[in-house]
């Protein structure tokens, strides 16, 4: 049996992003009897202390966050508490990974790292971050034995600056799917007074790299409806742009959800899928929403058409939007690529071959 440490994220169970969601769902049922997982989580953020879950060991690092600064810390500290009894270490991003050389010295676990989607490029960065970033992304393509990338777009970026061919691995969406109810699901629809068909639907953090304000403009000129979700009042970003529109009946700002029921019957019943994310390799809410089969805009980078394999469509500005809004788009290929590509039964089988 391979023996792995999970290092790299707030917790489970999975309550904030997309590597949270990976580990939460390559452990339990889709683990196989060939691997045991232990989970370093943080003690600050995870309010609740479980011993386990879903099967795998639950270890505490108390006093850190996972996020903004402290993750450095945070990783660090986790590694430490892995040096030992560990067949493999898998490092869920890069911010600890100026440790991984001492790491290797005292440890003979194999590291898979996860090199998530170019940090560094992140416009909410400031220049001495994104410089400590690029630096231990070089660290971690330099120490890791394996190199995962989520999407062909961050696998040409590695192969061309480093010289090093990454593992493609992308993220699974199917957790999304479940059962509500017609009741339930009118209720809801009701809720947001919106019409099945009839209204746009976007999920994702209310940053300046997920286009925000280009998705707002758009739907404030062509009036159709739009369900915005996010945490818009965790930034000045964020409180300014709902200022800003705040007037517009057709725009409903909806702060951060965790209503599975809620967000299943806001994403089955849309008309649009809007996807803002300019950075990144495969984000998670993209693969999540193409699994049902609505048609999706997204905004037109590389890894946005990577993850979609070119059949959603795509914009640069709010006229572009506008536009597509009024052209016939068909989603159904969407779920098509997603139920052959983006199962977390396969991910998590991926995985374990790296193991």
């Amino acid at each position: 049996m391979k023996k792995v440490a999970i290092i790299g994220i707030q917790g489970v169970p999975a309550k904030y992003g997309g590597f949270e969601s990976l580990v939460e769902n390559i452990i339990g049922g889709n683990c196989s009897e060939e691997v045991s997982y232990t989970v370093f989580c943080s003690g600050m953020d995870m309010k609740e202390r479980l011993v386990s879950y879903k099967g795998c060991e639950l270890k505490y690092v108390p006093l850190l966050s996972a996020n903004g600064a402290q993750s450095v810390v945070y990783d660090i500290v986790s590694m430490c508490g892995a040096l030992r009894g560990y067949d493999v270490l898998l490092v869920l991003g890069v911010s600890g990974c100026l440790f991984l050389p001492i790491v290797k010295l005292f440890s003979k676990s194999k590291v898979v790292v996860n090199i998530d989607g170019l940090e560094h490029r992140r416009k909410k960065w400031g220049s001495v971050a994104r410089c400590f970033l690029r630096l231990s992304e070089w660290m971690a393509v330099r120490w890791a034995d394996v190199v995962v990338a989520d999407n062909k777009g961050i696998e040409e970026y590695v192969v061309e600056r480093y010289g090093k061919k990454p593992e493609l691995i992308a993220y699974g969406g199917d957790h999304v799917l479940r059962e509500v109810g017609v009741e339930r699901e009118v209720e809801i629809l009701s809720e947001y007074g919106v019409e099945k068909g009839k209204y746009a639907v976007s999920i994702c953090r209310i940053e300046p790299e997920n286009n925000c304000h280009i998705i707002l403009e758009a739907f404030a000129r062509c009036g159709r409806k739009l369900v915005f979700v996010g945490n818009w009042r965790k930034s000045h970003y964020g409180f300014a742009l709902r200022e800003k529109y705040r007037e517009c009946k057709n725009i409903i700002f909806v702060d951060a959800l965790y209503d599975l029921d809620v967000l299943y019957v806001l994403r089955k019943n849309a008309g649009w899928y809007m996807h803002g994310h300019s950075a990144g390799g495969t984000n998670p809410s993209l693969v999540e929403a193409m699994f049902f089969g609505r048609p999706i805009i997204a905004y037109d980078v590389v890894y946005n058409r990577e993850t979609t394999m070119g059949r959603a469509v795509y914009f640069k500005s709010a006229s572009d939007i506008c536009r597509l809004l009024n052209e016939g788009i068909d989603g159904s290929e969407l779920r098509c690529i997603a139920e052959r590509q983006y199962t977390w039964e396969r991910i998590a089988r991926q995985y374990e071959g790296l193991y």
